[in-house]
């Protein structure tokens, strides 16, 4: 997914200065992006208060929008470095297309992994015939240095490992929980898994005390940890966790992300995660030519690509992990 700002601004993000070695509760609210032709979402990070939970950067949250008479999601042709795509869906299907010549409709509950490695571009659409609601969410990691210049690829993961108590079901997207370990490829220690509690359930998750966490309301509302959440939240609970308490008000559905707090410090400009503000004009302009440089073309999508947005006119300034 990419990101339609048309003045966004440039991040450093990163560092294990600003994370809670204890728990602690930070509710953090969504501001609102329009996402192509007709899609309105909710972005949870980077957000004002929190840039980063382990190796998750950016999260958006959208729907559930009725498109029965819309064409739903249409991002064009965009640009990736850096970093890995996650997309995860409650309602909907979306096409995924990319420059390496992956071609996957993507639907509930399944794993779209996307790493983007060097350099990709992709486009995300609704299938034209649809279904009346869409309702996911758009995740990226960001690649530690050792790896962030791999090949880029594509994987498409219908199945994925669960885990199952009273009142509870859980999917493992990524990582590692309570033995269940998804089938994507991860290059940092990291947790991202779909939960769902039935009204009234109360469960209690095991969780790695070096790992920092949150968690995003997807649908209803539940006590994280005493802490009510609702959709268009997310609870940031530091570290130095091994469990985490939930009640669920009415029926629920959660995210759960968490990570090693990562170490580096990375820049965040548009679609593009790089180390310095050079690696981002330099990524910008090889997308901006008229070739596309090394991101390569996608073949299949009717319309024209998205162009990179101009630098800031300002340098970056490192503001750490929080501010």
């Amino acid at each position: 997914m990419s990101n339609l700002e048309t003045a966004p601004q440039a991040r450093v993000c990163g560092g294990r200065q600003d994370v809670s070695g204890t728990p602690v509760h930070e509710l953090l609210t969504g501001k609102q992006v329009p996402l192509g032709e007709s899609t309105v979402v909710r972005r949870l990070l980077p957000n004002l208060g929190r840039r980063m939970i382990g190796a998750w950067c950016f999260v958006d949250h959208y729907g559930p929008d009725d498109i029965t008479d819309e064409p739903g999601m249409q991002v064009a042709p965009h640009p990736h470095t850096g970093l890995q795509t996650v997309s995860w869906l409650h309602d909907g299907q979306v096409q995924h297309r990319d420059s390496v010549g992956s071609v996957a409709t993507v639907r509930p509950r399944e794993l779209g992994l996307m790493t983007a490695g060097r350099a990709i571009a992709h486009s995300e659409q609704s299938p034209r015939d649809h279904g009346p609601l869409l309702h996911g969410a758009q995740l990226w990691v960001a690649l530690p240095g050792e790896h962030r210049h791999t090949e880029p690829h594509f994987e498409h993961h219908p199945v994925l490992p669960e885990v199952a108590a009273p009142g509870l079901h859980a999917t493992v997207i990524l990582g590692e929980l309570d033995g269940a370990l998804s089938p994507g490829a991860t290059y940092s220690p990291l947790v991202g898994a779909d939960l769902t509690l039935a009204e009234g359930a109360s469960a209690r998750l095991p969780l790695d005390p070096d790992f920092e966490y949150a968690v995003l309301a997807m649908a209803g509302a539940a006590d994280v940890d005493g802490v009510r959440v609702e959709p268009g939240a997310l609870l940031y609970l530091g570290c130095g966790r091994t469990g985490l308490p939930l009640r669920a008000v009415t029926d629920s559905s959660l995210l759960l992300l968490g990570g090693e707090p990562f170490e580096e410090k990375i820049v965040m400009f548009w679609n593009f995660v790089a180390r310095t503000g050079e690696e981002i004009a330099e990524a910008r302009d090889a997308w901006n030519s008229p070739s596309a440089g090394s991101f390569g073309e996608v073949h299949g999508y009717q319309g024209a690509r998205l162009l990179a947005p101009p630098l800031p006119p300002v340098p970056l300034k490192p503001r750490g992990r929080a501010r």
